[in-house]
């Protein structure tokens, strides 16, 4: 019988730098292996991705763990943010995750529930809005992929050092998400729940819109330990799956 539990992560932000938390995912996957419905990977499972020639030999373990919780009867809907826009159709096929296009909508338990990364809702941050339409642009990725890997693995390292000295730059007031917006889009697609990862500051939030209660759940990061959402019918809670074991205390 297939299990109704939900999960939702974000923000793992994988990296060879980090093999403590490649590890950590890996244990989580197989933890709840057949014991899922479906898995919501909202972004930035990867701290970056080049493509799906990615040749990145830690990352072989994370897309074979992947192919086999699917195999074993869980669900993997992913949605891209801002580090790994770049996973195509290739990384889709050898995991078994199904893509999902930014926002998704879909009816957790009855409750019309809306899915995002969450960057899009940081309008405040003109620079990075700017940033990000060139990113999701697909004649520009068109182009990135068209590099040789080398070049794209430049490009990422480069990437990644400058996003560190934006984020030490930048005013936390513009890098979290914007009221408005965030009502505004709820709106939009008429929903009363909200999840979605990015700012990095996990938490549930109630809000009104269009005069009605509803409720904004922010995903944490995998620096410390993972940040999961547990989504049941009786209830939702945001959960950790204890990295501790294998995160070096001066990290």
């Amino acid at each position: 019988m297939r299990s109704v539990t939900t999960l939702f992560i974000s923000d793992l932000h994988l990296h060879p730098s980090r093999p403590e938390i490649i590890d950590c995912f890996l244990d989580f996957l197989a933890s709840w292996g057949g014991r899922a419905g479906t898995l919501y990977i909202l972004g930035d499972l990867f701290e970056a991705w080049i493509g799906d020639d990615q040749p990145e030999a830690a990352y072989q373990a994370v897309k074979a763990a992947l192919r086999d919780f699917t195999e074993r009867g869980t669900a993997v809907r992913f949605l891209h943010g801002n580090r790994d826009f770049l996973v195509g159709t290739r990384f889709a096929a050898e995991t078994g995750c199904t893509l999902l296009d930014e926002p998704a909508r879909i009816d957790l338990y009855g409750t019309a529930t809306l899915l995002m990364h969450g960057d899009a809702l940081c309008t405040g941050d003109e620079d990075y809005q700017e940033l990000r339409r060139r990113f999701r642009d697909p004649r520009w990725q068109q182009q990135v992929l068209q590099l040789p890997v080398e070049r794209r693995l430049a490009m990422a390292r480069e990437a990644r050092e400058l996003s560190v000295l934006a984020a030490q730059e930048r005013d936390q007031r513009i890098s979290d998400v914007d009221p408005g917006e965030v009502r505004r889009i709820m709106e939009q697609h008429q929903v009363r729940l909200l999840i979605h990862g990015h700012t990095h500051r996990p938490g549930s939030h109630r809000l009104q819109c269009n005069g009605a209660s509803a409720t904004r759940i922010v995903l944490g990061d995998w620096y410390r330990n993972g940040s999961v959402l547990v989504a049941e019918p009786e209830g939702l809670e945001l959960q950790h799956h204890d990295c501790a074991q294998r995160v070096p205390a001066s990290s």
